[in-house]
């Protein structure tokens, strides 16, 4: 986030201050989370209305060839 703006916005008074409230927040900081909320909402619709459409060709099996797992399968360093 290099830019900053300066916005000036009409909002509920009793929205904003549940906002508040259910993120522990001032004003700020949780119109910031409530965009990023926003975005990612967005970003995963889009990831869904791909499901089915790329063809991925993963071997698992050659991924895994450089790793060492312990008895339940956990990576180790």
């Amino acid at each position: 986030m290099s830019e900053i703006r300066k916005v000036t916005a009409f909002l509920p008074a009793k929205l904003l201050a549940d906002a508040q409230v259910n993120a522990g927040a001032g004003v700020t900081e949780t119109l910031r989370a409530a965009l990023e909320a926003f975005n990612r909402a967005a970003w995963y619709r889009k990831m869904l209305e791909l499901e089915g459409k790329v063809d991925i060709d993963i071997d698992l099996d050659a991924l895994r060839e450089d790793r060492e797992f312990d008895e339940h399968g956990a990576v180790i360093s």
